[in-house]
């Protein structure tokens, strides 16, 4: 047997291996590091809880308020997470795909949301994680877990109560708005909205605010305007995170539509939330791996090392429907599967070549992340 077709060999079990979801398969440089990457990757990645802030079901919801009728989407959860080297994802649901619902509407979709993921975790043999020891133990066996998030919290229609039904089903992790406002009671400013629609955070917002706080529940303002952060930052005891933006620089801006644009962060409120103790999650939202890497050392820059996770704004399932989330394996037109595979295995590559320490890069990756969601969860409430 030459070289060439004993290393096919070895890649091809190895692959089998992985799908099967064994153990170890965070250790697969076979599969996952191309010859030229470079071979402090492995250890890396092994080493560190690589956590996504901002990840995607691929839902399959109804909006007739009735039984979720509509099959389950196929996803390959576990196996695509271990080949992107995440240990954890922030797994999330967007009730306001849909538009021109009523109220009531929003608050079935999130119930079909979580009923959609309960199923899926059991059909993978999954969990989610709801305490720094959860991601700690699922790492040390070698088990991809998630952190149960929501992207708006438009379900909530008024009713405080709602939180906390929530945080039973799971919920570790509320980011608070996201494209469309809650019917009955908004909760602040969104950024791809009119500016000052409400004067920052509302009322009820900062009783959300609260509850989360009581709950010890992780609040995340990505999508928010900065008048609702600063009003949140006002109100909260705990720290919060953004968990997928970037920097509003030239680099951040280029070959963006506006409704990206819009979603960027000024130094200001990058700031804001870091003071506070929080951290600020980058997203893929850059043309290539490079610029994806230079956009990290820019926020780095403005916060630190210390207060930058990676929330890719990506879907970790198979590539999705045109019109959706991107693909979390295989993102970046210059590093594409068969050759290049895996999220996080590429961009703590490109960190090395750019300067970035393994410490540095460990704590980007997910230590940071580790730290608040650890801080928060503390004497949990509920």
């Amino acid at each position: 047997m030459t070289d060439a077709k004993r290393r096919l060999d070895l890649c091809r079990r190895e692959l089998l291996f992985l799908l099967a979801g064994g153990a170890g398969a965070f250790t697969a440089p076979e599969i996952l590091l191309a010859d030229d990457l470079d071979r402090r990757v492995t250890q890396i990645v092994t080493e560190n809880i690589a956590v996504d802030l901002h990840n995607h079901v691929p839902n399959a919801f109804v909006q007739d308020a009735q039984a979720d009728s509509k099959k389950d989407p196929e996803v390959a959860l576990a196996s695509e997470m271990k080949r992107a080297g995440f240990a954890a994802l922030c797994y999330t649901y967007p009730v306001d795909r849909y538009t021109h619902l009523k109220p009531g509407e929003y608050y079935q979709l999130h119930l079909q949301a979580l009923d959609q993921t309960d199923r899926l975790l059991a059909q993978q043999k999954m969990r989610r994680a709801f305490t720094w020891k959860d991601l700690q133990t699922a790492h040390a066996h070698g088990h991809p877990i998630i952190i149960q998030t929501c992207e708006g919290a438009q379900f909530l229609e008024g009713h405080l109560d709602r939180v906390a039904e929530a945080y039973r089903r799971g919920l570790r992790l509320m980011q608070l708005v996201h494209h469309a406002n809650d019917l009955v009671s908004p909760l602040g400013d969104i950024q791809t909205r009119p500016p000052n629609e409400f004067g920052g955070l509302t009322p009820f917002g900062a009783q959300v605010v609260k509850e989360c706080n009581r709950l010890h529940l992780l609040m995340d303002l990505a999508h928010a305007a900065f008048p609702m952060v600063k009003g949140v930052l006002d109100t909260t005891t705990q720290p919060i995170i953004i968990s997928h933006t970037a920097l509003d620089t030239p680099l951040g801006r280029a070959g963006k539509p506006e409704s990206l644009q819009q979603r960027l962060v000024t130094r200001e409120h990058a700031r804001a939330v870091v003071d506070a103790g929080g951290i600020v999650g980058v997203w893929q939202n850059f043309r290539t791996l490079g610029e994806f890497v230079t956009g990290v050392k820019e926020m780095a820059d403005v916060v630190g090392v210390d207060h930058i996770g990676i929330g890719t704004d990506t879907a970790i399932s198979a590539p999705p429907a045109a019109g959706e989330e991107r693909p979390t394996n295989g993102v970046w037109p210059d590093r594409q599967p068969p050759r290049y595979n895996g999220f996080v295995y590429v961009i703590v590559d490109e960190m090395l070549r750019q300067g970035f320490t393994a410490a540095e890069i460990g704590r980007i990756v997910g230590g940071n992340f580790c730290r608040v969601f650890g801080k928060v969860m503390e004497r949990q409430g509920c």
